[in-house]
């Protein structure tokens, strides 16, 4: 794995967030884009570092989910 291909798979979970615009568990994340845990973390590393997805946490199912977080400024 390089930086190349954990940017094409972060691309690949950005549009899939963008496009279905709904709060998607790990699993189904991974089911959806056919890649390993570790390309999905590299990918989900790689978007929360540029601040392009969110983590939610539901503590009554025990569940975590991603989503899109659009950062809009006006200026």
């Amino acid at each position: 794995m390089d930086k190349n291909s954990i940017g094409i798979n972060a691309g690949r979970v950005w549009q899939l967030l963008s496009a279905e615009n709904k709060q998607w568990e790990y699993e189904e994340l991974k089911r959806e884009l056919k890649i390993s845990d570790r390309e999905l973390n590299t990918a989900i590393g790689w978007l929360a570092r540029e601040d392009k997805i969110q983590f939610y946490e539901d503590k009554s199912a025990h569940k975590d989910y991603l989503y899109l977080e659009t950062n809009n400024f006006f200026g």
